[in-house]
């Protein structure tokens, strides 16, 4: 993939060549997709060999093989202190977030368009085989393949509502007594609902193929958006390089285009290394909890009532109770206790199980549960925190391993155990925000050195719009639809960070994606701690602070040269560097930059215990506040053996716009896994705060 040459017209017939010379063949033209617009680049269908043989043509940068990857309001918002009568601009009606997921259902109270003047002037998008509205401005869609699913519908309609979801929570309209069958009742709405949204299909009922994201991107950049959405990501770990990472070649372009990319942190938490989306140009989002939390009940036969989580819409039908069993007493033929004590996958035996409620092990979405052999409910006892509640397609609810043990206690002491699942009613959790346990985890596994993930938002229990075309559990056969939907993942934080920086552009049109990025990433909430073991591998920089955001008095800039000096210096080669940017830079000894000099908003170091470190980072930053100030630097965190001097310590400003360097330098020796420092620039109106991370990998 490459950046169109500036001195020649790169047309159908050039690319077809290409593939000609491959094949040799007069049907080159049929193996040939897609081609991009924003990159010189195109899709073809070619074997393994044929691949290879592409790959030592001249003039053939990449050659990237096919994958695919997964998609993954009452309250939130006011949660982060940023209630609907906030400050606003009108620039805020001229920006347009693009979301690249699973479409949208334009026909929700989300996305109606009455107050919405035309399209902005700047706007060069469309809508393919779709009645797009002022509010939804844009709508397209990607299957570069062809290979669609019965259950596909070959336009931007939202088939899975998990676009509609990401779309209303960065730019949804105002909606009144939103709910989900009565519960999260209130008023839901995106952080910026006077935004415009175009949408980019690229998920389909098989997944969400990168060629298919790529063009999206692709789409977004030549359409004119201002800021990039994506809840796309692998459903297992696997850390790509750059240069290999579809996604982070996209956001790259995206960013040369003045262009922010938010994306998520991915679900494969809570372990370390768990984080993905990795590129120091994404603004990579982790996902965390909000005060309002939903409880299900338990009533055993006993009258003993245990409190757990979950969605539950059901109202119990029989007073008295159901039958309750254990899954790992009643294994599906093929199955043993121990996979049926798990109740998934088809494991229960259906004439045992039928009209019973079923005690299982594990902590299991609702798209691996189903219908559980015709189980009247489900119980999952789990030793992961009780943190999400999911929406199953039929009574269940997620309880503590110890309370499990009573249900299984009480079970096997009694002749005709029963139960009955209640309906979830709300209630609060004190303890938010902290880091959910799904959200995936650093350290950054390409760039050690520097901190993933940027920043975390609210992504627990999300109440946003849906496509009342799926089922709210995501279960084939579930027959309860609904045009709002509760959710968690880091999917749901994403939006909330994309809006975000939607609201900062607003105010400041001309901020460059790493200006932005560095608002949001200095003004952030420091979360505890205590709360989160992980520390800043869980929340990157802390919780998003929108209203602080648009006035963060100093801030980290970065541009492309930046980054291409950053990627030089961790030995790219020009052929690897020229993957990525699709031009015609190269890696010299003169552009070689350290990773210690990336401009970014934060600092990590990976080190061994009790090494003894003596590593200089270099910074600039901007003055975006008060034309004449002076910044004092303050380093605080926890008692350690290191030494931590910025240099110099004061920076006096004259003038916005004003850029002054300083450097920070870290001696001595860790003796833990983990120690957690941070530089806040204070002015006494402004805390410009950055996280320092030092650690053993």
């Amino acid at each position: 993939m490459g950046e169109y040459p500036k001195d020649m017209e790169i047309t159908d017939s050039f690319h077809t060549s290409m593939v000609q010379s491959v094949l040799g063949s007069k049907f080159a033209s049929d193996t040939l997709l897609h081609r991009y617009k924003t990159f010189n680049g195109f899709v073809a269908s070619l074997t393994k060999e044929e691949s290879e043989r592409m790959k030592g043509m001249d003039g053939v940068v990449s050659v990237i093989p096919e994958r695919v990857y997964s998609v993954q309001t009452s309250r939130s918002w006011d949660f982060l202190n940023f209630p609907e009568n906030v400050p606003r601009t009108n620039v805020e009606s001229n920006t347009i977030v693009g979301v690249i997921d699973s479409g949208i259902w334009a026909n929700s109270g989300s996305f109606t368009d009455g107050g919405f003047g035309p399209p902005p002037q700047k706007w060069k998008g469309k809508c393919d085989n779709f009645t797009c509205n002022y509010k939804v401005i844009g709508a397209r869609y990607f299957r570069i393949g062809g290979q669609f699913e019965p259950e596909d519908i070959i336009n931007p309609t939202d088939t899975s509502g998990h676009g509609s979801h990401c779309a209303s929570t960065a730019a949804g309209n105002r909606v009144p007594n939103a709910n989900l069958f009565g519960l999260g009742s209130g008023i839901a709405r995106g952080g910026v609902p006077s935004a415009r949204i175009a949408v980019y299909k690229v998920c389909w009922t098989s997944g969400c193929m990168n060629t298919d994201i790529l063009a999206g991107y692709d789409a977004a950049i030549a359409d004119g958006v201002d800021i990039i959405s994506i809840s796309v990501g692998p459903t297992k770990v696997q850390h790509l390089e750059y240069f290999d990472d579809e996604s982070a070649i996209g956001a790259y372009h995206a960013m040369k285009s003045g262009i922010l990319t938010s994306k998520t942190a991915d679900n494969l938490g809570p372990n370390r290394y768990t984080m993905v989306n990795l590129a120091p140009w994404f603004l990579s989002v982790a996902a965390s909890t909000i005060d309002r939390k939903f409880f299900t009940d338990l009533k055993l036969g006993n009258g003993q009532i245990i409190q757990g989580v979950s969605v539950n819409t059901f109202i119990p039908t029989q007073s008295n109770g159901y039958p309750l069993i254990f899954g790992g007493d009643v294994p599906a033929p093929g199955f043993n206790s121990s996979e049926s004590s798990m109740c998934i996958d088809n494991s229960l035996n259906g004439a045992l199980v039928r009209g019973k409620i079923v005690l299982c092990d594990g902590y299991y979405p609702s798209e691996r549960v189903g219908f559980a052999s015709g189980a009247a409910g489900v119980i999952f006892s789990s030793t992961l925190p009780l943190v999400a509640a999911y929406v199953f397609a039929l009574p269940a609810m997620h309880i503590s391993a110890n309370d499990g043990q009573s249900v299984y206690n009480y079970l096997k002491s009694t002749s005709n155990p029963a139960a009955i699942i209640s309906k979830s009613y709300e209630g609060i959790d004190s303890a938010a925000p902290y880091i959910a346990p799904f959200s995936s985890r650093g350290p950054n596994r390409i760039t050690p050195n520097i901190l993933k993930p940027d920043i975390a938002a609210p992504g627990v229990d999300i109440l946003a719009a849906w496509s009342p075309i799926s089922p709210i559990s995501s279960v084939k056969g579930d027959r309860r639809t609904s045009y709002t939907n509760i959710i968690s993942g880091t999917s749901m934080a994403c939006p909330h960070v994309t809006a975000t920086a939607v609201y900062v552009k607003s105010f400041h049109p001309s901020w460059s994606p790493a200006v932005l990025k560095s608002a949001l990433m200095t003004t952030a909430t420091p979360l505890n701690p205590a709360l989160n073991s992980d520390a800043e591998f869980a929340y990157g920089a802390g919780q998003i602070n929108p209203l602080k955001a648009v006035n963060p008095g100093l801030v980290y800039d970065l541009g492309p040269n930046d980054y291409i000096n950053f990627l030089c210096g961790q030995g790219y080669s020009t052929v690897l560097l020229r993957r990525i940017t699709g031009d015609k830079n190269t890696c010299t000894s003169a552009n070689r930059g350290s990773v210690f000099n990336l401009n970014l908003p934060s600092f990590a170091l990976a080190t061994a215990r009790s090494s003894y470190n003596d590593v200089t980072y270099g910074r600039t930053v901007t003055n975006v506040g008060s034309a004449r100030s002076t910044y004092r630097a303050i380093i605080s965190g926890y008692p350690s053996s290191l030494n931590i001097q910025v240099v110099p310590n004061v920076l006096t400003f004259t003038s916005v716009g004003q850029s002054l360097s300083f450097t920070v330098r870290i001696q001595g020796t860790i003796n833990a896994n983990l120690d957690s420092f941070s530089l806040t620039w204070d002015d006494g109106t402004h805390q410009v705060r950055s996280p320092i991370v030092v650690y053993v990998p």
